[in-house]
């Protein structure tokens, strides 16, 4: 059996923000652009992975979740504690760089870890970690 990943999920509030970082910070390609309701879908990718997307969703939308698991959810963004995602890169160093000048929110800067990876972190404009590892 042969299973991928396909696409995950992150939640967004403000697809103009989201688009800055992912397209134009991470250098990701907008691969769909949804509206329905007053909301957006945006799903991204890097280029040179077509079977491999994140899907940065209203966290509202689901029809199942209630108005306080919303209202959980929307104080667990806020505080970068609801979602995450895990990226890999080559060049590390410049990664960092290239996600610093853009202005985004950094966690933490490029470090060995004491559990042989070599990483750094950023928020997201909605909260959500990014880790990056350097791969070797």
């Amino acid at each position: 059996m042969k299973i991928t990943i396909h696409a995950s999920f992150l939640p967004q509030d403000d697809p103009d923000a989201a688009l800055a970082f992912y397209r134009d910070a991470l250098g990701f390609e907008v691969r769909n652009d949804v509206g329905y309701g007053g909301m957006r879908w945006i799903t991204v990718g890097p280029a040179d992975q077509p079977g491999t997307s994140i899907v940065l969703h209203p966290p509202a939308a689901d029809p199942g979740v209630t108005d306080d698991e919303r209202r959980t959810i929307v104080e667990m963004m806020a505080k970068g504690t609801y979602a995450g995602i895990l990226l890999a890169t080559a060049d590390l160093d410049s990664t960092f760089a290239r996600l610093r000048a853009s202005g985004a929110e950094v966690v933490q800067e490029p470090i060995e870890q004491p559990y042989g990876v070599r990483d750094c972190a950023f928020r997201d404009p909605a909260g959500n970690l990014v880790r990056i590892q350097e791969l070797r």
